[in-house]
C-alpha cells in the first residue's frame, strides 16, 4: 500500500547519494554558545539574527554536498516543534502550526537559493518523538501517536514539504502512529529508530523486529527506515537480515557513549570524522539501500564532510 508520491521519492533517492546535516542543536550550543529551550532550534526563526544563523549553517551544508555530488535532504528545525514539547515551551496549539509552516517556507527559501544548490534538494519535514526518546515517562499507543503527531504532520504536509521523517523514535508504536498520521495527511514518510548501545530500542525491542512490525501494521506505507542518534558501534552488529533492505538513513552519532552517559556530559565528544566516515563506508556494505547519510549529536561539518568523500565517491 504505497502511494504515488512514495514510489516517486524511493525512485528518486535510489538515484544518488543524499547527504544531510550534522547534529544541528549539539553544534548550535556547543560550537556557537548559543542557548536552546529544551534543545529546541525552532525559536531562532523568530528573529533575522537567528535566522542568518540557520542560513548560514545550512549553505555550508548545502555547499558540501554541491562539493561532492551528492544530493541534499534539507529538514525543517521542526524536531521539538510538535505537540507535547511546543506545549512544554509554552506555545498554543495556533502557535505550534505557525512555527512548523514558517519552518517549511525558511526551507524552501533557502532551498531555491540559486547559488545553494546541489544535484537536488528534498524538503524534509521533521517529527521528533513526544516525549524524551532516551528516558520516556511512558510509551505511547498507537492511537495516542496518531492523535499526538498527527496535527504536525498535517501542518508540514500542507505547508508543502517533500517528505516526512520521524527522527530519534523509541517505539514501534509510536513510528505507527506516526505514519499513520502521515497516510491519512498523504506524505511519503520516513521514520527512523534510535537504539542502545545493544543495538535494541528503549523498549528492548530488537531493530529488525521493530522495523517488521512496522512494516505489518502500515501496509508498506513507510518509504524507508533510518537509524539515527547512536554509533554505528551500538547497531552494526545487529544488521543481519531481509529487513536491513529497507533500510535508507543513518545519522549517526559521533560518540561511543551511551544516551545516559551524554545527558550527562558537559562536554561535547566529537569523536573521529575520519573514523566515522570509514564506519559509513562499512554500512554501506551491509546496507544496500542505503542512500541518506548524515549526522546527530556531536557531529559537526567536519564529519558529514568526510562521510561525503568517503562514501559518495565509493558509491559511484
Amino acid at each position: 500500500m504505497t502511494s504515488l508520491r512514495t514510489r516517486a521519492l524511493r525512485a528518486r533517492m535510489a538515484e544518488r547519494i543524499w547527504l544531510t546535516d550534522g547534529g544541528l542543536e549539539t553544534t548550535l550550543i556547543f560550537h556557537d554558545g548559543v542557548e536552546l529551550p529544551h534543545f529546541a532550534s525552532f525559536p531562532l526563526l523568530a528573529d533575522a539574527a537567528g535566522r542568518s544563523r540557520l542560513h548560514a549553517y545550512f549553505r555550508r551544508y548545502l555547499a558540501q554536498a554541491r562539493r561532492h555530488g551528492a544530493g541534499f535532504v534539507l529538514d525543517t528545525v521542526t524536531w521539538r516543534s510538535g505537540a507535547g514539547w511546543g506545549g512544554i515551551i509554552g506555545l498554543s496549539p495556533d502557535e505550534i502550526d505557525r512555527v512548523n509552516r514558517d519552518a517549511v517556507v525558511f526551507a524552501r527559501d533557502l532551498a531555491a537559493s540559486a547559488d545553494a544548490a546541489p544535484a537536488g534538494i528534498l524538503v524534509n519535514g521533521v517529527v521528533g518523538p513526544h516525549g524524551d526518546a532516551y528516558a520516556p515517562d511512558r510509551f505511547l499507543t498507537v492511537a495516542e501517536a496518531e492523535e499526538a503527531h498527527g496535527r504536525q504532520v498535517r501542518t508540514l504536509a500542507a505547508a508543502g514539504v517533500d517528505l516526512v521523517t520521524a527522527t530519534t523514535i523509541a517505539s514501534a508504536a509510536e513510528v505507527i502512529g506516526i505514519a499513520r498520521a502521515a497516510l491519512m495527511a498523504d506524505v511519503p514518510v520516513v521514520v527512523s529508530f534510535t537504539v542502545e548501545t545493544d543495538g535494541r530500542l528503549v523498549t528492548g525491542q530488537p531493530l529488525g523486529e521493530a522495523i517488521a512490525e512496522t512494516e505489518a501494521a502500515t501496509g508498506g506505507w513507510v518509504a524507508w527506515y533510518g537509524v539515527n542518534c547512536a554509533h554505528p558501534d551500538h547497531f552494526r552488529p545487529v544488521l543481519a537480515g531481509d529487513w536491513t533492505e529497507r533500510i535508507g538513513m543513518v545519522r549517526a552519532n559521533a560518540s561511543r557513549k551511551s544516551h545516559a552517559e551524554l545527558d550527562a556530559a558537559t562536554e561535547l565528544d566529537a569523536g573521529d570524522p575520519a573514523e566515522l566516515a570509514g564506519d559509513y563506508r562499512a554500512l554501506m556494505a551491509l546496507l544496500p539501500g542505503l542512500r541518506v547519510l548524515g549526522g546527530c549529536c556531536g557531529t559537526d561539518l567536519s564529519h558529514v564532510g568526510a562521510i561525503g568523500q568517503r562514501c559518495v565517491h565509493a558509491a559511484a
